[in-house]
């Protein structure tokens, strides 16, 4: 007899939703609002047209849109069919999303009206032909691109049927999503997030949020940064309205009004912004009863002025990498108790969600005492399986430790001390890698093109400024380079990172600092920035 199939996915909470409140409103871009059952309406096209076209084995697909119908249809779409979504950047330089739609293995994409340049500029790259999924209406791609690749344009995916909103078959082992984190090589690192891995997430989300039809939903993350998983699916799994800001708002936080959200997930980032423009008046946001930062560290005096804006809500900081889906611990904020609990200005990452588990290590994997320092390793039913093709980078991060027996535990690679209460308090990172504005970014990945950019191998990435434990921005410090070729340099940088990679600014220095073991000093050259005065 064949295992029982799992019962529930990614999409599931969509789909309840769907079938209980169809004409409550699911989503709303600017002026235009979308009903449940007018979302799938576009979705399940989508979904049909995918069960129909596709080879079984086809099990992942790539959508290629932004902030718009087609990119929450095509993610529901996707999911819809039984298969995991891959989303692709259109801000992303050409070449990245290359490195990520090849590694991914994806022979479909389906493609928002908004990306259409990027689509141009993407088709003659391609070495493999792709099936096309065009589902807005008043657009194709240029016909002299398309003689390799088979296209199914809006007008025949509006004479196909809507896919019924049921469950689909899939195994708990299947991909739900695949995003791409960066590497310290250069090369993107590929992370596949289970149904069992996501279903596991939003079932303690379900539980511990509790949205509900009334709810009024942020969209802050890009679909790139596993943190809008939350955005989308703890909203949809309570029958709520998730309102996306447009790419021209100021500052998302201004939407906490216009829209009257009643929830707000953000990087702390946005609202280290919102402060500096004088939006955290006491009281300023009344609507709002939960707030949650997530994906850098939250400093206690932003904690408190959000609080104080908005004084109705609960606030939590929440923790977890990609790799242990979504976030995995948590710490609720206190006013009258968490400012003593911070340590060096930072908010505690608290203790772990429901089934998950925390240990704290040393160099030999072994637990430390409570109240010492360590490396965080998670364990549980949300870490995933290790990176996608790269045994060599999974058995380095996802391994057994001795107390243990045979659980896998992800290395974080955050150092962080664990209080007799068993709450975790961060305390940095035991290498390169750092969040600016909210993103994950391993700095040797930037050093590597910098070195290539500038033709110099005394090239390095600080993120700088740093304010309250994290960065607002990347630059690069040369030795032995012409300043005249700057602009030339970061230009270079534009064509292969991402915007929050690239370098704002080109430093020039003497000579790179080195500590005692010949390894560039990024603690000293830090120092050396903030004591020039910049």
């Amino acid at each position: 007899m064949a295992p029982p199939r799992q019962p529930r996915s990614l999409i599931s909470g969509f789909f309840r939703s769907l079938l209980a409140h169809p004409s409550s409103p699911s989503l709303e871009l600017g002026e235009q609002s979308l009903s449940y059952e007018q979302l799938w309406n576009y979705a399940g096209r989508i979904a049909a047209c995918l069960q129909d076209t596709l080879d079984p084995a086809e099990k992942v697909v790539a959508v290629l849109a932004d902030r718009s119908v087609g990119a929450y249809g095509g993610i529901l779409g996707v999911l819809g069919s039984g298969r995991g979504y891959v989303p692709l950047n259109p801000k992303f330089p050409l070449e990245r999303t290359l490195v990520m739609l090849r590694a991914s293995g994806c022979k479909t994409l389906a493609v928002g009206q908004e990306c259409a340049a990027t689509l141009e500029s993407l088709l003659p790259r391609l070495e493999k032909p792709l099936t096309l999924i065009i589902p807005d209406s008043g657009w194709e791609p240029a016909s002299r691109l398309l003689s390799s690749h088979r296209v199914i344009p809006a007008r025949q995916l509006s004479l196909s049927k809507i896919a019924d909103p049921r469950d689909p078959m899939v195994d708990g082992s299947d991909t739900a999503y695949l995003l791409f984190t960066s590497g310290s090589t250069g090369v993107p690192k590929g992370v596949a997030v289970s149904q069992s891995n996501a279903v596991a997430y939003m079932k303690y989300a379900a539980k511990r949020f509790g949205m509900h039809g009334g709810d009024r939903c942020s969209q802050n993350f890009d679909l790139t940064f596993d943190l809008s998983v939350h955005d989308l699916f703890t909203c949809w799994d309570g029958g709520a309205t998730l309102c996306p800001y447009a790419e021209q708002t100021l500052t998302p936080a201004t939407l906490v009004d216009e829209k009257g959200l009643t929830c707000w997930f953000s990087v702390p980032s946005v609202a280290m912004f919102a402060s500096k423009l004088g939006l955290l008046e006491p009281g300023a946001f009344p609507t709002l009863r939960w707030s949650l930062f997530c994906g850098e560290a939250l400093s206690s005096s932003l904690a408190e002025a959000w609080q104080q804006a908005a004084n109705n809500s609960i606030l939590e900081n929440l923790y977890g990498p990609t790799e242990a889906t979504i976030a995995i611990t948590y710490y609720r904020w206190d006013s009258a108790t968490s400012p003593a609990e911070c340590v060096r200005g930072l908010v505690p990452i608290g203790w772990p969600f429901d089934g998950q588990q925390v240990c704290a290590v040393n160099e030999d994997l072994a637990p430390v005492p409570v109240g010492e320092s360590g490396e965080l390793c998670l364990g549980g039913s949300q870490v995933t399986r290790g990176y996608l093709n790269d045994p060599e980078k999974t058995a380095k991060s996802f391994v057994r430790l001795r107390h243990t027996g045979d659980q896998v535990w992800y290395r974080t690679g955050d150092l962080v001390r664990q209080d007799e209460r068993g709450c975790l308090f961060y305390l940095g990172r035991r290498d390169f890698q750092v969040k600016v504005n909210g993103y994950r970014v391993e700095l040797q990945e930037i050093d590597l093109v910098l070195r290539e950019a500038a033709r110099t191998e005394l090239a390095v990435a600080i993120p700088w400024p740093l304010s309250e434990g994290s960065a607002s921005g990347i630059v690069g410090v040369l030795s032995g380079s012409d300043p005249a070729h700057d602009e030339q340099i970061i230009a270079a940088c534009e064509a292969r990172l991402p915007r929050y990679m690239v370098p704002n600014r080109i430093y020039h220095f003497p000579q790179i600092p080195l500590n005692v073991n010949g390894k560039i000093d990024r603690g000293k050259i830090t120092e050396m920035l903030a004591n020039w005065g910049q």
